[in-house]
Formats: C-alpha cells, sequence, structure tokens
C-alpha cells in the first residue's frame, strides 16, 4: 500500500466505525442497549451517558431495565430518555426504569430503513472526500516529479481498490441492517 493511501487509513477506517455506531443506534424491535448510546442526562451539574449513571441490562427481547447507581438521578435519566423521543414506552418503577420497546409497523420498519439508507449514503460521501483528498496528494507528488507517471496510475488504481472495498463494507453493514429491521 502506497503512502498516501496509508497516511489516511484511519480516515477510512474511522467512516466505517462512524457508521457502525451510528446504524447501531436505530432500533429493531428489539431491546439492545446501543439504542440509548445517543441519549445524554443532565446530572451532577454536567451531561453524562446513561450508562455512566445506570446498570443497563436486557430482560427480554422488548424490554430492557435502566438501574441507577445513585438513586437520586432517576427522575433525571426517565426525563432525558423522554425527550430523546426514541418510540419506547418508559415506566419509572421506583427504584429502576423499565422500557419497552413496542412491536414495529410494516410502515416503521420501511422509515428505519430509509433512515439507514441515507446514513449508507453520508458514509460514502466521506469516503469519496478523503478519496479526493489522496488523488490531490498523488496528483501534486506527480507534478513536482516525485515519482514517474506509471506509479501514479499503480497509486491511483490502488486507491480505487481500496475505496471499493471500503464502500463495499458499508454496503455490507447496511444489508445486515436492513435484513435485520426487517426481520418479523
Amino acid at each position: 500500500m502506497n503512502s498516501y493511501l496509508q497516511a489516511q487509513q484511519s480516515e477510512f477506517a474511522g467512516v466505517i466505525d462512524y457508521f457502525k455506531k451510528d446504524i447501531s443506534t436505530l432500533r429493531t424491535g428489539r431491546a439492545n442497549p446501543a439504542l440509548l448510546d445517543g441519549v445524554f442526562v443532565e446530572a451532577y451539574g454536567v451531561k453524562n451517558p446513561i450508562n455512566a449513571l445506570a446498570n443497563l441490562s436486557v430482560s427480554d427481547s422488548r424490554s430492557m431495565i435502566i438501574a441507577p447507581w445513585d438513586k437520586g438521578v432517576l427522575k433525571d435519566i426517565e426525563k432525558a430518555i423522554i425527550e430523546a423521543d426514541l418510540g419506547v414506552g418508559v415506566v419509572n418503577e421506583g427504584d429502576k426504569i423499565r422500557i419497552t420497546i413496542p412491536m414495529m409497523t410494516e410502515e416503521n420498519r420501511k422509515e428505519l430503513v430509509k433512515k439507514v439508507n441515507e446514513k449508507q449514503e453520508k458514509s460514502k460521501i466521506s469516503i469519496r472526500q478523503i478519496r479526493e483528498e489522496v488523488r490531490k496528494a498523488i496528483d501534486e507528488a506527480a507534478d513536482n516529479k516525485e515519482f514517474s507517471e506509471d506509479d501514479k496510475f499503480r497509486f491511483m488504481k490502488e486507491l480505487d481498490e481500496v475505496v471499493g472495498k471500503y464502500n463495499d463494507e458499508i454496503k455490507d453493514l447496511r444489508d445486515k441492517k436492513e435484513k435485520e429491521i426487517m426481520e418479523i
């Protein structure tokens, strides 16, 4: 792998990681603690992720239990989940919060697939932007006669192969998520 491509390798990997994390927060009709990853609770004067304030556990396929370590933040956690508008049922049981995930309709499922497609497109755009940065670096180096014309074309071909691999990975992740969403 050429040095121009290696310099951006972490950028490419970062796009893939972000896409994985982004689609993991979409609810699929099953309880999953990742659903709460984007929810922050105002407690102790700062915003905290829920998993920093409580134990999250999945009790069955359609419900989760949130048991805060400090019962004083129970109301704050409940408020944060309600305000996050995740489309889940929130029940305060006094010492813990039970979250119930409603059954998804066909319409909900199709809407979620649209969201996954939007997130996929954003990730592909990010990959293209990184590709353009690498392409510019290779062009500039070739113009400065740092390597031959043949090397330039070899580097460009290698770049296109790597970009294709990352785009395929994004597509595979999207396809898995769609299958997961559409599964009843």
